[in-house]
């Protein structure tokens, strides 16, 4: 009996022992495995980045202004004043090899809309050949793509705004520059071609071009400079029969059935230049642009297209011009800059002042130039405030009874940013 206790007891000993050494095992097991899919998720969360920015504004316009932020003028005889969000964007990258992607949504008071949504993929042998498809800033000129969270003044130029509404647009275009290895890294290229109609889906079978060739030098330990050329090729979609042309200083006609469906040539050409340097009073910034070339549009305007259906209205094709010049000096090693911009846009070099609302012309013909002066705090890394008067004067002619003098529509805004 002695015996068999003894035996008894070395057996449970045994199998307790067994039992707490296998619980032991699977518990490092799980730890083990809950250890790789917990690195997993790491890595995955190493390639995705979100950065973004919000812009709440307060606006305030003369009678006639146009605000970006709030609704219209309730009445037309008085200044008004608006409060609202201008941007509130948040973007998703993510990264894995040769290829990546982008979403970034705009979400304001006015609802959620898409700004951006592309991949990227670059050759995997050299990397200076990228493509990207989807919807992504047009590579036409400077300020297309310079962000507005580092962007001095509140809006871009009036020439951009009506080119190119909404900055984005649906296509597929190959960016090639040489390895930062290569004495030639300093020259970029970037190239597609594009449905033309901004972030609106597609309505036509045309398919637009634009280029843009930079060059970007440091020279010495102070200066940056850089210098580019832009084109753009492409067509607007004729709704209906009637073509005016500029003949002289008239508008001439061309109606005949088969102009309908035929695509008006869209043509523009354009320099741009960048100047960046160091000096006793603070850093010094220097931009300008230059555009000029041939766009349809409507007798009152001549914005490029950006709508969900495709036009139904008389085209009226213009030879057209302008840009911007804008100036930027920071105060020293203090977190201000002043800010000093004029822009202008003549969209029909043909004709001018009391020409104007003669032979055909209207008020689509109007010249607009504006000085805007402003002031930056950079309050933290993260917060920045701005402060932008901007003076908008429009030509004038005794032909048309809105424009026969200037109208009331300067614009202040004050502009609130948080940067992640």
């Amino acid at each position: 009996m002695k015996r068999i206790t003894i035996l008894l007891s070395c057996l449970i000993l045994y199998t307790v022992g067994h039992a707490q050494q296998e619980k032991k095992s699977n518990t490092l097991d799980q730890l083990e495995q809950q250890a790789k899919a917990q690195d997993g998720v790491i890595k995955v969360l190493q390639k995705l980045k979100v950065t973004g920015y919000i812009q709440p504004q307060f606006q305030y316009g003369q009678r006639d202004a146009s605000l970006k932020v709030g609704g219209a003028n309730e009445n037309n005889a008085n200044s008004f004043n608006r409060i609202g969000i201008r941007s509130g964007r948040i973007k998703f990258s993510y990264e894995d090899g040769i290829g990546s992607v982008v979403f970034l949504p705009d979400i304001t008071d006015e609802g959620v809309n898409l700004k951006d949504a592309y991949l990227n993929v670059k050759d995997p042998w050299f990397g200076t050949i990228a493509l990207r498809a989807g919807v992504f800033d047009r590579p036409f000129g400077n300020e297309i793509s310079y962000s507005s969270s580092v962007r001095e003044s509140p809006e871009r130029s009036i020439i951009f705004q009506t080119f190119f509404p909404e900055e984005s647009d649906v296509g597929a275009m190959l960016t090639l520059q040489p390895a930062k290895t290569s004495p030639w890294h300093f020259l970029k290229l970037e190239a597609g071609f594009f449905a033309g109609n901004g972030i609106k889906q597609e309505t036509d079978n045309r398919k637009d071009f634009i280029g843009h060739l930079f060059a970007e030098k440091k020279i010495g330990a102070k200066i940056d400079v850089g210098f580019g050329v832009s084109y753009y090729n492409g067509g607007v979609y004729q709704g209906t029969q009637n073509i005016y042309t500029m003949q002289g200083k008239a508008f001439v006609l061309n109606s005949d059935a088969s102009n309908i469906g035929k695509f008006a040539k869209r043509e523009y050409f354009g320099i741009d230049g960048q100047f960046n340097t160091a000096s006793p009073l603070g850093k010094i910034k220097l931009r300008g642009e230059y555009l000029w070339g041939t766009q349809p549009g409507s007798k009152v305007g001549s914005k490029s297209p950006n709508s969900s259906s495709l036009p139904n209205i008389d085209t009226y094709i213009r030879n057209l011009s302008g840009g911007y010049v804008i100036f930027v000096q920071d105060a020293g090693t203090t977190p201000f800059s002043a800010v000093l911009k004029y822009d202008w846009y003549n969209p029909n070099t043909k004709v001018a002042a009391n020409e104007i609302g003669q032979n055909g012309t209207d008020i689509g013909d109007v010249t607009y130039k504006t000085l805007g002066m402003g002031l930056l705090w950079r309050v933290t890394n993260s917060v920045r405030l701005q402060a932008y008067y901007e003076f908008v004067n429009n030509e004038k002619s005794e032909n048309l009874d809105t424009y026969n003098e200037n109208l009331k529509d300067d614009i202040f805004t004050l502009r609130l940013q948080y940067k992640f």
